[in-house]
């Protein structure tokens, strides 16, 4: 029950998955995690397929999870306010390790390493 609730899917639980949105898709998937009582839940592009109020909802479920979380996304955006740290890797090698606001606003490690912004997105001083 309490994974379920964690993710706002408790009055889905005798809902076959063929009825689920993609997004509640992830969140009962993420559920599944949750009942395991992990220490680390590690989430591999969370974000993709969404729609922008279950980006938001699924944003606010791993905000509020008291665990350590590890995210694997092309999504900046959506890990900006989630996480302190971004770590960018490319080929295989680690090419930053710093503070997310950081990260977000090199606009040159970004560019050589493939990462865009999404079209109009404008940041302070970056």
């Amino acid at each position: 029950d309490f994974a379920l609730d964690a993710v706002d899917m408790k009055k889905y639980e005798k809902k076959s998955a063929f009825h689920l949105s993609f997004g509640q898709k992830k969140r009962v998937s993420i559920a599944t995690v949750l009942s395991m009582e992990p220490d680390i839940l590690a989430l591999d592009e969370p974000s993709s397929n969404i729609d922008s109020q279950g980006r938001e909802k699924l944003k606010g479920l791993i905000k509020s999870l008291p665990i350590t979380k590890v995210i694997v996304t092309h999504d900046l955006l959506f890990v900006f306010d989630l996480c302190k740290r971004g770590i960018l890797i490319n080929n295989g090698k680690i090419v930053a390790d710093v503070p997310m606001e950081e990260l977000i606003k090199d606009k040159a490690v970004l560019k050589e390493n493939g990462i865009e912004l999404p079209h109009g997105v404008k940041l302070e001083n970056g």
